[in-house]
């Protein structure tokens, strides 16, 4: 006979486990609410609506667990679900498991977890419009005046038309940002264009070049474990080794068995290379692409069909690891730069890609490759100590490719000997890119800066004024803007306020001093250097301010393939996995960007950038030219870095981490307390110290200190940190501390649990 709810008066049939999608802290579980006979075959996984609160405000959440009996510690009248949601997805329970383990590993609330495993809200795209393809006609036949718009398209398909093939209808809307068609239909109406057949890739079996005796070595080792259930593998290869072609040989055996291959990369910036390597070499697969870039449409369309078991490849960035392909039907992950910081979430929940994807292949029993050429310390403690992964090398670049020559080149030793005005660029790296110019080559500069300048100071004598952001400790950088009378507008990096420069120092009407390079003053001060150079088009930025939508990036790469780009001026985005032949010229303008941050992984960052960045040239068959402009030319990340050296650093590395007791020798967690008042946060710190180390348990609780960054956006920053021997220690210590709501009555607190940066 069904119970009765006293609150509703509604039939009890059963009892379900939800995680409401807010931002309330239930220890990594959900909430236990009671169901009526027309919700009886409700499962796990399925979207409902469900009172929350005194007000019984209705929300919409997830079913994670179906009860036998009335919840223990459920109150007597328990809340009903009100409704199935039936305009939303499910979430498959393989998802709804790894949910889970996130919310508890990463001490996250369930319910916002599972809601960023989902596309975006809305309807599926009802279908995708047929391509069609486009080229200039074989023998044109209209006379008479041409139109500006038409006469562009008319130049960039001569110019840059895939070789004189064929090129889609819609890519040249979007490389010449047409907001409709009626150029391109004149055109073909007039018989200067023709529609053509899309056209036929080439078999598979055509462009698979002879893998190296080390590349098969890898690739043997790695298909060993495809049918052996769970296996952790990590290829450091150095840059230009071939990793790329590895993956495509692994991707190629999981295919063969019939599974689905996930491949994460850390950027959008490298999914359009990839993309293409991936349809030239399975022409006759389905595969989706999931990124923010792609429409929320789009992308509720590929989810849909990847959940159907349509889809063969899934490539994408972060977020691409909650790609619903059933478990039983993925065969491997594949990780490529899996030492990159943007793999790490930066809100809730602050997931790390890589170490979630490891979290999926052991749930679904197949193998994942992690795969770097400066692999990060955790993934190389993992190989070389505890043996966790199986370390696979490819210690030499692929046939055809040389290394190119490094130099280390002193900047305040140029700069006693250069009697100009101090420039980005010093007098070596000048005199290489003009070179590189006239050789008709393309040069990649980097520095891991943004904006024009990032110090604004007064320039009269025992004034002192310096520019520093109203709501943050930290100082506003100029981004240059011409139009105003100022010359620019000055943003805070940290909490995106914004206001005009001012015509002088608002202390004594003193001038102002522009100090410290970012990457728009560098790509102003290329322009003067080589005026012949076209802005936008020869000469290209490519930072967070400037990369734009999707298609812009696909444009950007387009040219740089092309040759149209010159010279590419970016931060730290250009130096992840791009591989362009025609790149004769690197140059990092600032190597020392991020070595003297208070952070403990401030040498390793140095090292990766510098030496990622580096293998980018060379990829031709000229070889190249790499210039490393730095005031630490003796430092060892440096100075290993320019050397391509991982072996040695990571050794250095390793051991001064295990000396002071830092991970990955150790884990840790940190525990950010914000507050509008100083006192108040510093007596919430205080008093949260004190509550973990009552605790007790195998963990080192530090001192509550200030954050690095003290304030952001008008709010206090304080945090304790915890350190555990190792995963367990660390998480029965935090998962104690939450059941003894040591976190409670605190204001804001939030938990970082492997923390990327220290800020």
């Amino acid at each position: 006979m069904p119970f009765m709810s006293d609150l509703f008066a509604l039939p009890v049939t059963g009892w379900v486990e939800v995680a409401v999608d807010a931002g309330i802290d239930a220890r990594g579980r959900g909430l236990h609410y009671a169901i009526d006979n027309e919700l009886a075959a409700v499962a796990i996984g399925d979207a409902v609506m469900v009172p929350l609160g005194r007000g019984n405000r209705p929300v919409r959440g997830w079913v994670v667990d179906r009860l036998d009996a009335a919840p223990h510690d459920a109150p007597a009248t328990l809340k009903h679900v009100l409704e199935l949601v039936t305009d939303a997805p499910s979430i498959p329970p393989d998802l709804v498991q790894l949910g889970l383990w996130i919310a508890n590993y990463y001490m996250a609330p369930l319910g916002p977890t599972l809601a960023a495993m989902l596309p975006p809200r809305g309807t599926a795209a009802k279908g995708t419009r047929p391509s069609r393809w486009m080229q200039l006609a074989q023998s044109p036949d209209s006379t008479g005046r041409i139109g500006k718009t038409q006469q562009r398209i008319l130049v960039w398909l001569r110019e840059r038309g895939a070789n004189g093939g064929p090129v889609e209808r819609s890519a040249i809307m979007t490389a010449l940002n047409l907001t409709d068609a009626t150029a391109i239909d004149r055109l073909q109406s007039r018989g200067l264009l023709e529609e053509v057949p899309a056209p036929r890739l080439s078999p598979e079996a055509d462009s698979v070049p002879e893998l190296t005796r080390n590349q098969r070595c890898v690739v043997d080792a790695v298909c060993a474990d495809l049918n052996s259930g769970f296996a952790a593998h990590l290829l450091h290869g150095v840059t230009g080794a071939g990793k790329t072609e590895v993956y495509l040989h692994l991707a190629r055996a999981a295919l063969d068995k019939g599974d689905a291959v996930l491949v994460l990369v850390p950027e959008i910036l490298l999914t359009p290379q990839l993309a293409a390597r991936l349809k030239q070499r399975f022409p006759n697969r389905r595969i989706e692409i999931l990124h923010s870039g792609v429409s929320p449409a789009r992308r509720r369309t590929a989810w849909k069909a990847i959940r159907s078991g349509d889809v063969d490849i899934v490539l994408g960035a972060r977020s691409a690891v909650f790609a619903p392909i059933a478990h039983e039907r993925l065969g491997l992950i594949i990780v490529d730069e899996e030492h990159d910081a943007s793999f790490r979430q930066d809100n809730t929940p602050r997931y790390h890609g890589r170490d979630v994807a490891v979290r999926r292949a052991q749930m679904a029993h197949c193998s994942v490759l992690l795969g770097s050429a400066t692999p990060s310390m955790e993934s190389w403690w993992n190989a070389t100590v505890t043996g966790r992964y199986a370390l696979h090398r490819l210690p030499e670049r692929a046939p055809g490719l040389s290394r190119p020559t490094v130099r280390l080149v002193d900047r305040m030793e140029e700069r006693a000997r250069d009697k100009g005005p101090a420039t980005s660029l010093g007098p070596t790296l000048r005199a290489a890119l003009a070179r590189t110019l006239v050789e008709g080559r393309q040069t990649l500069l980097l520095l891991n800066r943004r904006g024009w300048a990032t110090y604004i100071a007064c320039q009269s004598k025992g004034c002192g004024w310096v520019m520093r952001c109203d709501h943050c400790d930290a100082s506003l950088v100029l981004h240059r803007k011409r139009a105003l009378d100022a010359g620019g507008v000055l943003h805070c990096h940290h909490c995106m306020s914004q206001l005009r420069m001012p015509q002088g120092c608002p202390s004594c009407n003193g001038r102002l001093a522009r100090l410290g390079e970012g990457s728009q003053r560098l790509e102003d001060e290329i322009a003067q250097l080589h005026p012949d150079l076209e802005a936008g088009r020869q000469l290209v930025r490519l930072d967070v301010d400037s990369r734009g939508s999707a298609a812009r990036v696909q444009q950007v790469m387009d040219d740089l393939h092309a040759g149209t780009i010159r010279v590419l001026v970016g931060t730290q985005m250009i130096a992840k996995g791009l591989d362009l032949p025609g790149v004769g010229l690197v140059g990092v303008v600032d190597a020392d960007t991020a070595l003297h941050i208070p952070d403990f992984r401030a040498a390793e960052r140095t090292f990766q950038l510098v030496a990622q960045v580096a293998g980018r040239c060379g990829r031709g068959s000229q070889g190249g030219t790499v210039i490393i402009q730095t005031c630490a030319s003796d430092d060892p990340a440096i100075t290993l870095a320019a050397r391509e050296d991982f072996n040695t650093f990571a050794a250095n590395e390793l051991a001064h981490r295990k000396a002071a007791g830092l991970p990955p020798a150790a884990r840790l967690a940190r525990c950010i307390l914000e507050h509008v008042d100083l006192q108040t946060v510093r007596t919430d710190a205080q008093r949260l110290e004190q509550r973990l180390r009552a605790v007790g348990g195998q963990w080192l609780v530090n001192p509550a200190t200030p954050c690095p960054l003290a304030r952001i956006a008008g709010r206090h920053r304080w945090h304790v940190e915890v350190l555990g021997t190792d995963a367990a220690s660390l998480h029965q210590g935090l998962a104690t501390a939450r059941t003894q709501a040591c976190f409670e009555g605190l204001g804001s607190v939030t938990i970082d649990v492997d923390p990327m940066q220290v800020s």
